[in-house]
């Protein structure tokens, strides 16, 4: 049997809410988005600190001019509700601008098996607190300024400590060319050879010529692939071997040093072949500049 006690606290809970509910009604902005949602005030009112931070974004987004500007908890989006089974549900939705620029990456940024946050990864949101990473960072940024001059120069070789930020660094700045209609390809390597295989009677032909043709491509986790004589011959010595030809920048993340993938490069099923496996090392250094970067580890 419930308490007395338990009835005045729930009428004091509820009495809490009805004036929260009415004092955020003053606002306008408040009032309009509860109407535009055409839900009743005894649902709006249990969401009343959430429609006030959709409200609060809302109002970011009205003198908002780009991208850059973007004051909300997460760049491009606003928190925006919507009623589902007579309840509110509140998700992250592209601004206009945000919407323009994925629009604009569709056709010039393509990514293979990366997450989320590394097809989004911006020069922006890089961490510059470690000491460590500002050579990389100094490195990247002349790059940018190089390549508007020379479309032809050395990409890089970015070997390192597991889960110290190379994916990412080097993302953010193929992201950033790609906003200016340059069209780059970011792969996470294992997982692109799995869809390879898959694709023989597809698309393969057509995976192969754009990675091969790209203007810049980022080969992410090489030498964490099971090494056979057609991942190594077939696909990547094609894929480097046309890049060298062509002068494409190409950038490759490996938690390996070279002399330690070519190692890994050397054994297929069981044989040794350090001669093929060389083969690959020279294409990466006609390809690449060579970059160390040992830094905590971030997906802890």
């Amino acid at each position: 049997m419930p308490k007395a006690s338990d009835s005045v606290e729930f009428k004091y809970n509820k009495q809490a809410l009805v004036e929260s509910y009415i004092n955020a009604s003053k606002d306008p902005d408040f009032k309009k988005l509860v109407n535009r949602l055409k839900v009743k005030d005894e649902i709006a009112m249990k969401y009343t600190s959430k429609l006030q931070d959709s409200v609060c974004e809302l109002k970011n987004c009205s003198k908002c001019k780009c991208l850059e500007e973007c004051k909300n908890r997460r760049q491009g989006a606003v928190y925006y509700p919507s009623i589902q089974n007579n309840m509110l549900v509140f998700n992250s939705v592209a601004c206009k601008y945000q919407k323009e620029y994925n629009a604009k990456l569709e056709n010039t940024s393509v990514s293979f098996e990366e997450p989320y946050q590394i097809r989004v990864a911006s020069m922006a949101d890089i961490d510059l607190t470690d000491k460590k990473r500002v050579p990389l960072i100094k490195w990247t940024k002349d790059f940018y300024k190089k390549y508007q001059n020379d479309k032809h120069i050395k990409g890089l070789y970015l070997h390192g400590s597991f889960g110290s930020g190379k994916t990412y660094i080097l993302a953010a700045l193929l992201n950033e060319l790609a906003k200016e209609g340059i069209k780059t390809v970011i792969m996470y390597y294992p997982e692109m050879l799995r869809s390879l295989k898959e694709s023989f009677s597809s698309d393969f032909d057509e995976k192969m010529n754009l990675f091969k043709a790209c203007d810049i491509l980022l080969i992410d986790d090489l030498g964490a692939e099971h090494v056979t004589g057609w991942n190594r011959d077939e696909i990547l010595s094609t894929i480097l071997n046309y890049r060298m030809e062509e002068g494409l920048p190409t950038f490759i993340t490996s938690n390996l040093n070279k002399e330690e993938l070519s190692e890994h490069l050397s054994y297929t099923d069981g044989f040794k072949d350090t001669v093929k496996a060389q083969r690959i090392i020279q294409r990466i250094n006609q390809l690449t500049e060579d970059m160390e970067l040992e830094s905590e580890n971030r997906r802890v």
